[in-house]
């Protein structure tokens, strides 16, 4: 064992003891200790936003909505764990008169997992890092967390981590119930503890293939729940095109060149009628009018170039070429509907900055082809028009992602009850799963179910006193009181 291995060791150790005995805590003390998690974010805010810009380029703005987006994020999942419905307490009590026979007494409940591993995000310092979604979810669902850094802001990483714990230890959660480590060798001793229940990922396809095959080849494989990319295209009718195609390209360049293309669900594709030499004007000008600014990091903008230039050598063609350094100008490339079908792999490179491909068709009828020619994706887009014949498309596109937007753009992810943020692979590891919304708590709990044990021997969400006020079915109907907000 390595001194890494072992500083993290004892880092999930103590998460384990701290898991023991927030297991069995009520959705109550949950809500509190992620309220002040929030109250303790919203306080060191201006500290936090300074840090972040200094470490990561991003604009205060950005930087502000995204620290109100993580508390907003907590706040919401406290609420929804006093109503229990994480929880789905369900009771059937025994029957006689049972249609197929006898029943007996049964009763199920969702259980935290145990100790969570969480990779942050490079793109998203707040949202998808040290307390971003993936962290408040297995907290909500009762599991201790261990964090891992990100190497792109690592002293906001470090400060975020202190008021997390700081924050906790105040609301009375058990002491090391959140803990962090921060280096490669860390990361990859902490997918191979045996005490790690479950691992969480937001990054890179090749490194999330990495990672998935070590969380598998465990002698006892847990879970990854790992989002590794995702192209998400934008398909346009004739009709939506000849009626608002100016304003769905400019619409379009906003969207891929927002944030210098740095989103997961950034549109990689737009899928036009064949362009005329005005439209393609118009894209090569909206393009021309972004700004760039500094990536993340210079190994992300090295890594975007590479890709460009490796996209550049395939059948498309360039109109706008883009520049290099680490804040490289906008590229856009085209191609055809013809020409991906020849070569389908221009449909599936992701290109992680700011550039994007327009796919030009002749007929409508290409539309569902092209998109049958995709691999699993965390969005897709169709511009249309109201009487447009898109069923063939859109079922294709059903088949190949998790959230199907109508007229709209696919780079903002509203955190709500029903959002899906997942999709088939590569986008995602575990496409029945969500990474954003309230939803995502059940990723870090599993049902037991407990037959004919006595009324003081079940966990308190099923005894028949409800002493935690939640919703449950019951002999299949919801009852209960619903909890207030924390």
């Amino acid at each position: 064992m390595t001194k890494d291995d072992a500083d993290v060791d004892q880092v999930v150790t103590r998460a384990q003891r701290a898991f023991e005995t927030a297991r069995d805590s009520s959705p109550q003390d949950r809500a509190q200790w992620m309220g002040a998690i929030a109250d303790s974010l919203e306080s060191h805010r201006a500290e936090l936003v300074a840090l972040a810009g200094e470490e990561t380029h991003l604009p205060e703005g950005r930087l502000q909505g995204e620290l109100t987006r993580t508390s907003f994020q907590l706040r919401l999942l406290a609420e929804d764990l006093l109503t229990g419905e994480p929880l789905e307490a369900t009771i059937d009590h025994a029957d006689e008169t049972w249609g197929m026979g006898p029943r007996p007494d049964i009763r199920r409940v969702n259980v935290p997992l145990g100790v969570v591993g969480v990779f942050g995000a490079s793109n998203f310092p707040f949202a998808f890092s040290v307390i971003g979604g993936d962290s408040a979810a297995a907290l909500a669902a009762g599991c201790a967390v261990v964090h891992k850094i990100h190497e792109a802001h690592p002293a906001l990483g470090r400060r975020t981590t202190e008021l997390v714990t700081e924050a906790l230890a105040a609301a009375g959660a058990p002491t090391d119930l959140f803990q962090a480590v921060s280096t490669r060798a860390d990361g990859e001793a902490l997918v191979d503890h045996p005490l790690v229940r479950a691992v969480s990922f937001t990054g890179s396809e090749r490194v999330g293939r990495l990672l998935m095959e070590r969380a598998a080849s465990r002698p006892e494989p847990i879970p990854f729940y790992g989002e590794l990319g995702s192209i998400n295209p934008v398909f346009v009718t004739r009709r939506a095109w000849e009626e608002r195609g100016a304003s769905i390209a400019a619409e379009y360049v906003q969207s891929f060149t927002l944030g210098m293309g740095q989103f997961c669900t950034k549109p990689g594709l737009l899928i036009t009628p064949t362009l005329s030499e005005e439209d393609t004007r118009a894209l090569v000008d909206a393009v021309g009018e972004v700004s760039p600014s500094p990536m993340l990091t210079p190994q992300l903008a090295e890594g975007f170039i590479a890709a460009r230039s490796e996209m550049a050598e395939r059948q498309v063609r360039a109109l706008a070429p883009g520049g290099t350094g680490t804040a490289p100008a906008p590229a856009l490339f085209t191609t055809t509907a013809a020409e991906v079908t020849e070569d389908p792999q221009i449909m599936r490179e992701e290109m992680f900055g700011p550039a994007s491909i327009v796919v030009q068709y002749e007929n409508e009828q290409e539309l569902a082809q092209v998109a049958e020619l995709l691999e699993g994706q965390l969005t897709a887009t169709v511009q249309g028009e109201e009487g447009d014949d898109v069923e063939e498309l859109l079922a294709a596109l059903e088949a190949r992602t998790g959230r199907v937007l109508w007229n709209g753009w696919p780079t903002g992810v509203s955190v709500t009850y029903a959002q899906q943020h997942g999709g088939p692979f590569p986008a995602t590891t575990a496409p029945t799963t969500t990474s954003v919304g309230t939803a995502a708590v059940r990723r870090f709990m599993r049902p037991v179910a407990y037959q004919n044990l006595p009324d003081p021997l079940l966990p308190p969400s099923l005894q028949d006193a409800n002493p935690w006020g939640i919703a449950r079915r019951v002999d299949g109907r919801w009852t209960g009181p619903q909890a207030g907000k924390p």
